[in-house]
């Protein structure tokens, strides 16, 4: 038999047969509970599936990746804090985490700036929906075509050269030298360079939920401030940014968490040379090029330490948020 249809068949009939035998099996089984504990018990029932994915995907591998920590490259001995003693030593993790600080601070903060400023403007205009469609279109490319795209407007050619970069020649033109974007580690201008091209793809997502937000204000909040006599910059820091501030919390706990992940666009346009490197793509090189299991899974553990305490507040101002409604 050929294979697709096998795959087929078991999409079509052995998915939707597994779901019907599952809810039959969980009304059979709370047949046998009490009645007076059907109603603590229920939800469990229905909510084990999503739990045992969980627990396969992600909870045992990031047990295994913790284990694997503290073994050699090939995981057959234990090392200790060894792998950890590299990344922080000779391995490059410091230079990687201070990237990834400089990725978080600008990275979000040109995200909300941007994408706040650009929500304001455009929610006045009436071409509104056309302005966001083209600033939300380069959430539509991948990373790594978006670092594709870069790589050919950072491009750079010595002075007294045709330049092929569009920044370079417009920089030119208009009477100065022409810069190294990405081949060059001065003053961390690289790095910079890499954050605006997250930042390009970024703020229409930004934008987006900005404008959502500002649109779910009260009129009649800014309209009676008006009437007070205040200005509209008093209106915006007064009324507006403060109602604005937990949507503000919500974008820029995903940004950092985006900035502590970042990737594609290093390893498309550096790949971590020139001092770029950052903590998610030292882990590849470190799994891919160098096939050393331990150091990379002792990389990806710090990557999730640093992102637990985000996604710990992330959390709980969601819920205080709840607990106010």
């Amino acid at each position: 038999m050929d294979s697709r249809i096998l795959t087929a068949a078991v999409v079509l009939i052995g998915v939707p047969g597994v779901l019907i035998a599952y809810i039959w099996l969980t009304e059979r089984v709370l047949f046998l509970v009490p009645q007076r504990h059907r109603g603590r018990v229920r939800p469990w029932l229905w909510l084990a599936p999503a739990l045992a994915l969980l627990a396969f995907f992600l909870v045992y591998p990031a047990i295994q990746t913790f284990i694997y920590s503290f073994q050699n490259r090939y995981s057959t001995a234990w090392i200790g804090t060894a792998n950890y003693e590299w990344f922080f030593g000779v391995g490059g993790g410091v230079n990687a985490l201070v990237n990834n600080i400089l990725w978080i601070v600008v990275l979000t903060a040109s995200t909300l700036i941007f994408g706040l400023i650009v929500a304001v403007l455009a929610d006045r205009v009436r071409y509104e929906s056309f302005a966001k469609t083209v600033l939300f279109l380069p959430m539509a490319i991948s990373g790594v075509a978006a670092a594709l795209i870069w790589k050919f407007m950072y491009d750079y050619q010595p002075a007294g050269q045709p330049q092929t970069g569009t920044v370079n020649e417009i920089l030119t033109h208009v009477g100065f030298a022409p810069v190294a974007f990405i081949q060059t580690s001065d003053f961390k201008l690289n790095t910079f360079a890499l954050i605006f091209v997250m930042t390009w793809i970024w703020t229409g997502f930004g934008m987006v939920i900005l404008s959502a937000a500002l649109k779910s204000i009260n009129p009649e909040f800014l309209e009676a401030a008006r009437v007070d006599g205040a200005s509209e910059w008093q209106v915006f820091r007064g009324i507006t940014l403060p109602l604005l501030w937990p949507t503000l919390t919500v974008v820029g706990t995903t940004m950092i968490i985006t900035a502590l992940k970042a990737f594609d666009v290093v390893y498309t346009l550096t790949n971590g040379a020139y001092d770029t490197n950052v903590v998610a793509n030292a882990m590849y090189q470190e799994l891919f090029v160098s096939s050393n299991t331990g150091r990379a899974s002792a990389i990806a553990v710090v990557l999730l330490v640093a992102i637990i305490p985000i996604m710990a507040y992330n959390i709980r101002n969601f819920q205080a948020q709840e607990a106010i409604r």
